[in-house]
């Protein structure tokens, strides 16, 4: 994972207030949000989205996975936050 995206799941926690919030607000345990900060585990995209919708859209899921094409998804409606 690369620096970016570390400092993108960085940036949402400090949205949300913390690791742990983070954690709580997207269904995961804290150490996964950790393993996250570190680039030790990728941002799976489902939580990818979860994270752009509790941060009111302040971090895209672009900014978390680039793997995906976030455009397509949202030109086909799955992404509603």
């Amino acid at each position: 994972m690369n620096e970016s995206v570390q400092n993108s799941v960085l940036l949402a926690c400090a949205i949300v207030g913390s690791k742990s919030a983070l954690a709580r607000a997207v269904g995961v345990k804290p150490p996964t949000v950790q393993q996250w900060c570190t680039g030790e585990r990728p941002v799976p995209p489902n939580k990818c989205v979860e994270i752009e919708r509790v941060t009111g859209r302040k971090v895209l899921a672009e900014q978390l996975c680039a793997e995906v094409d976030w455009g397509f998804i949202r030109k086909a409606g799955e992404i509603t936050v």
